[in-house]
């Protein structure tokens, strides 16, 4: 049996599980997105169908490829019906353990000999998750980044049981989906987390200080950097509500250098998130930021 002839199970139908599905559907996997929420699944559904559209029209796949994309995918909201025989189960449910556990337990008795089990959490322990399943050596962590169908990286999180076997066999579907694939062992924040938290968190204490507009910082790190996007452009895009939750996390795993900024902690109490309320470090209006709108020192 060929790899692409194994069944794979995607539990969640937000953003993520969106994304997921919509690679492995693509990349010639009989693919099942799941949920309880009807309507977030006829959502994931048309969105996949979307991006799947937008690439025949952008010259990225033929009409063809695409209508064998859709018809591998299948939604379910019986997750046991729809994991019965899978070799593959990721899930992208909320960050509860409690809820993440109770979704491989249920799908445990019914997957295929030998599946594995992956969490797409990039802040809870894989190896708690794996304690709810008979084999927690068939546990590991598939961290993937948004959108998910523009970026190549995936995080192959090592739990303390986590056996060598599945890290290969996990990291050959990365590979068959087109992405990139680093292992790391099981730490907070792993790494991108990690990084993204310090550099963003460092940015604020920039901006606090008044070293330099936040217009002037987002500009060092995409022009002097070569990243896509400014610390504080992402941090609003990320939301600061999320972001202040990591680094107190980080804060109290890995010690004072993650200490968040006082800046952060004064914008989430004035509700300003970033874009999903209009207002974080930048305005916006109509989804687009306002040029000029950026902070400029600790003023609010």
């Amino acid at each position: 049996m060929t790899l692409r002839n194994n069944k794979v199970v995607v539990v969640g139908a937000g953003l993520m599980g969106t994304g997921i599905a919509h690679a492995f559907a693509s990349s010639g996997f009989h693919t099942v997105l799941v949920d309880t929420d009807e309507n977030a699944l006829e959502r994931a559904h048309k969105g996949i169908g979307k991006i799947l559209d937008d690439g025949v029209r952008l010259g990225k796949f033929q009409v063809t490829a695409a209508d064998a994309a859709k018809a591998r995918l299948a939604i379910k909201t019986d997750l046991a019906a729809a994991a019965n025989g899978a070799h593959l189960l990721i899930e992208t449910v909320s960050e509860k353990l409690a809820v993440k556990q109770a979704v491989v337990a249920h799908a445990a008795d019914v997957m295929a000999d030998g599946a594995v089990f992956a969490t797409n959490t990039s802040a809870l322990s894989v190896t708690e998750i794996a304690t709810a399943v008979a084999h927690p050596e068939r546990v590991i962590g598939m961290h993937f980044f948004n959108p998910v169908h523009k970026m190549k990286l995936v995080e192959l999180v090592r739990g303390l049981a986590t056996s060598d076997e599945t890290v290969a066999l996990t990291r050959e579907y990365s590979d068959a989906i087109g992405k990139t694939s680093i292992i790391v062992n099981e730490s907070p924040g792993l790494t991108t987390s990690r990084m993204s938290a310090l550099a963003g968190n460092e940015a604020m204490w920039m901006l606090q200080e008044g070293a330099a507009s936040a217009e002037d910082i987002d500009t060092a790190l995409r022009l002097g950097f070569n990243h896509p996007m400014g610390p504080l452009e992402l941090g609003d895009l990320t939301g600061w509500d999320t972001r202040l939750s990591v680094l107190r996390y980080l804060h109290q795993t890995l010690g004072d250098k993650f200490r968040p900024c006082p800046l952060i902690i004064k914008m989430v109490a004035a509700g300003r998130l970033g874009r999903k309320t209009g207002h974080g470090v930048y305005r916006y209006e109509d989804g687009q930021r306002v040029p000029g709108s950026g902070l400029k020192g600790s003023s609010l």
